[in-house]
């Protein structure tokens, strides 16, 4: 079962975000980080970010194992759009949309065996007459 992190309105257009998301797609979590982490662009900080976040909800809720972790899958969808308005000649405001992203991970990897607790009997308490 792959665990998931979604970071949504990310401030840039998806198709820089989408360049960024496809140096990492289907490796292991560690090598991802590293290759962000020396990924001159913009847009590593944030998939950085996302794929830290999923990372750390395997390890931390759903009881996956850090070392074993790997991205299943990464996307890059388009968020919502701000319009703005730009002065123009004359007078006139034209207008421009600042595009967002969202991105979307999906982690996968071994889980950890639960500790079972050993069970002890309870005796039966003494019945007092």
């Amino acid at each position: 079962m792959a665990v998931q992190a979604v970071y949504k309105g990310v401030r840039m257009s998806p198709r820089k975000v989408g360049v960024v998301a496809a140096l990492v797609r289907g490796r292991s979590l560690a090598d991802a980080v590293v290759i962000l982490d020396h990924t001159p662009r913009r847009a590593a900080a944030a998939v950085k970010k996302a794929v830290v976040s999923a990372g750390a909800n395997a390890e931390h809720n759903h009881n996956y194992k850090p070392d074993s972790l790997f991205i299943s899958e990464i996307s890059v969808t388009p968020g919502i759009r701000y319009r703005r308005y730009r002065a123009a000649a004359r007078g006139r405001a034209l207008r421009f949309a600042r595009s967002t992203s969202q991105i979307r991970v999906l982690v996968d990897g071994q889980q950890r065996e639960l500790k079972k607790k050993p069970v002890t009997k309870k005796e039966p308490s003494e019945i007092k007459e």
